[in-house]
């Protein structure tokens, strides 16, 4: 058996050795994702506006200035809080087991997803809340917002296309309109489901109340998208 010498490796290998990040960028790395973590947390208990950096630094165990070197700026860090909120989802509906094949099916997927999504992250709900009191003036000011929403719509528009040519969905429904229809539905329900729950005497949270929920969101979308609902 012979052992090659770090010089005896190959070109491709020295390339990649050097690419890899060193010990100093893993630290910078893991700092950057701990502050990011922490402001998640803090800004969706106090919001926008009691999310201090102080808050969030005390809470990442780090120093106000790390904040400021990574981020630029409180603002800037909100940006990215949302943005990476966004990009969860994202990444969790692009890696959905969807058959284009199967377009009613898959659509029922999606909108279990979405339901299913909201219901579990309940810090990405008082996010959005709190950009929607600012007017969304934060998020606006993202390079990478509009990146995030295509792929989903994306998704909806090949399986109407697929329903469409084996002529089980309607032609004339756009796959903005059914993406803002589940997304109305599920975030209207589970960002209201405390004065909700109290309005209507009923718990909202319990798990037959979501999956009765999510069944209409289904019944109500393929109604609206099926040729002969």
């Amino acid at each position: 058996m012979t052992t090659k010498t770090p010089a005896s490796r190959s070109p491709a290998v020295r390339l990649a050795a050097a690419k890899r990040p060193g010990v100093r960028e893993q630290a910078a790395q893991a700092t950057r994702d701990n502050i990011l973590r922490a402001a998640t947390k803090v800004f969706a208990r106090y919001g926008y506006d009691g999310g201090s950096v102080e808050k969030i630094s005390r809470s990442a165990k780090s120093y106000d200035r790390m904040i400021y070197y990574y981020f630029g700026s409180k603002e800037g860090l909100f940006i990215e809080v949302l943005e990476d909120m966004y990009r969860r989802m994202n990444d969790a509906e692009l890696a959905l087991d969807l058959d284009i094949e199967r377009p009613v099916e898959s659509l029922e997927d999606v909108i279990r997803f979405v339901v299913s999504y909201y219901s579990k992250n309940p810090e990405f709900i008082t996010l959005l809340n709190t950009e929607n009191l600012h007017r969304g003036k934060h998020i606006a000011k993202s390079a990478r917002a509009r990146e995030y929403s295509s792929p989903a719509i994306a998704i909806i528009r090949q399986l109407l296309e697929s329903g469409v040519a084996k002529e089980v969905f309607r032609a004339d429904v756009s796959a903005r309109n059914v993406y803002l229809l589940i997304a109305a539905t599920g975030y209207f329900y589970i960002s209201n489901r405390h004065t909700l729950s109290a309005f209507l005497g009923e718990d909202l949270q319990a798990p037959e109340a979501l999956a009765h929920w999510q069944d209409f969101i289904i019944s109500t979308v393929l109604r609206t998208v099926l040729r002969n609902p």
